[in-house]
């Protein structure tokens, strides 16, 4: 599993089979300090999340398992909502970023 931010929401009219009803959201992912690593990326949200949301998510050919119809192409699923990160330095980011 890995961290990302909730960056903006995408909007797909026509879908596969197995994918109606499954929302997509742009995500932003992190390192565990909060910047941001490597390229925005599309993943269809279990989580019901919403913009600024501090998530996890999974990829690669898991990604399809929590979705309604499995085995269905996708790269990238949200798969919970992150409360707070605490790292060693004491150092925290919030699991909600208002500028989104």
């Amino acid at each position: 599993m890995d961290l990302a931010r909730v960056i903006g929401r995408v909007v797909s009219t026509l879908k596969i089979e197995g994918l109606e009803g499954v929302t997509l959201q742009w995500i932003q992912p992190l390192h565990g300090d909060g910047t941001p690593l490597g390229r925005p990326l599309v993943a269809c949200d279990t989580a019901h999340s919403g913009i600024g949301d501090l998530v996890y998510y999974i990829d690669g050919r898991e990604a399809s398992f929590p979705l309604p119809v499995r085995f269905v192409p996708v790269d990238a699923t949200i798969v919970g909502h992150v409360e707070e990160v605490g790292l060693k330095s004491n150092q925290t980011f919030p699991r909600f970023d208002p500028k989104y």
